[in-house]
């Protein structure tokens, strides 16, 4: 493999990065929009100032190394699809946000609070706006697939393959939420059921099924392999996550850190800190956990107790036994798949981890 995944990665990103520009900009000459609409235009504006900032972009690289393990030619379809992850992608931001009641998304207010700042004195409206805004990105990234340039049966395979993406992340955000409601924190068996349906499905195992359609494959062909490669490098991106929501860098990051704690969430961090303290400590981290006022003080107080007690040791050690056995899936790929894209999802695992570490 000539080049290591932050330089596959980074090459990626801002090819596609173009592409998703241009698409906003003849989005507004796509959409049938009564000419009186001044709202429509601004839901546009908002949804393209989201999706173009920031982010690894992912979601492409995956899409495009999966045609790769078939071909290195280059392959028709792989630029819609590509835009087609990444406006699902952003409808999950968009919900996202407004499920947490987040106010910053990479740097930037989000499309919620942008709504609440435009229509201080109608908070429905701007409610209701935030959620249409995120139903028309869903919206589009069938749209993108509908319209592309490519057989009709391969047209129709992508949007099932984002449609049944969709269903299962919402499923995931349900049972999200419902995790939460539990009076004792779940086990890893619940964790990963969630990181499933919730990321993984849409974030992984979706792109790697597009690409192998653009490139004349059926991905049925490759299970169970594909799932489970999925499934453990979910788990990985959401160990990921929840690392750095109480161990990470606020500035790095572009959102502030604590909000699961917040929140009340049993994320994976938020379960081990509970099962590694005890007494005072332990008694602090629950009076915490759920209560919204809960300051910057506290959250680096809990942080501290955390590195103390080796959590986020544990966590590190966590993600890099989930990254090793994704890597052991893709290299039983070796024997009838292509090289060099094989050895790029044999690293990338680890790689992602050691990012986020």
């Amino acid at each position: 493999m000539t080049e290591q995944p932050p330089a596959r990665v980074a090459g990626y990103e801002r090819r596609f990065n173009t592409l998703f520009a241009q698409y906003f900009d003849t989005l507004g000459t796509t959409l049938d929009t009564p000419s009186f609409s001044r709202f429509t235009p601004d839901c546009v504006e908002l949804l393209r100032d989201l999706s173009l900032r920031g982010g690894k972009r992912m979601r492409v690289v995956l899409l495009h190394e999966a045609a790769r393990l078939v071909t290195a030619e280059p392959v028709e379809g792989l630029d819609a699809a590509a835009l087609s992850v990444e406006l699902l992608q952003t409808h999950g931001l968009v919900h996202d946000d407004l499920i947490d009641d987040s106010a910053t998304r990479r740097g930037g207010p989000t499309t919620y609070y942008a709504y609440r700042e435009k229509f201080p004195g109608h908070p429905r409206a701007a409610l209701a706006l935030t959620v249409l805004a995120g139903d028309l990105a869903l919206a589009l990234s069938l749209r993108v697939l509908l319209e592309a340039r490519l057989p009709t049966e391969v047209r129709q395979a992508m949007v099932e393959v984002q449609t049944r993406a969709a269903a299962d992340t919402f499923v995931g955000q349900i049972v999200d939420l419902e995790r939460d409601f539990s009076t004792t924190p779940p086990d890893d068996e619940i964790l990963h059921a969630v990181a499933d349906h919730k990321s993984a499905r849409y974030s992984v195992l979706a792109p790697l099924r597009l690409g192998l359609l653009a490139a004349g494959e059926q991905p049925d062909a490759h299970e169970p392999g594909l799932s489970d490669y999925a499934r453990l490098l979910g788990i990985c991106g959401q160990m990921r996550d929840d690392y750095l929501d109480l161990f990470g860098d606020a500035e790095a990051m572009g959102k502030p850190t604590g909000t699961d704690i917040r929140e009340g969430r049993h994320t994976y961090t938020v379960v081990r800190l509970l099962s590694a303290v005890s007494g005072a400590e332990r008694d602090f981290v629950r009076r915490a956990l759920g209560d919204p006022a809960c300051t910057p003080q506290t959250i680096a107080e809990i942080r501290a107790i955390g590195e103390q007690a080796g959590v986020a040791d544990r966590m590190r050690a966590d993600m890099r036994q989930y990254a090793e056995r994704a890597r052991l899936v893709a290299e039983s790929w070796r024997p009838r798949r292509r090289e060099d894209a094989v050895a790029f999802f044999e690293q990338l695992p680890r790689w992602s981890v050691e990012r986020a570490a």
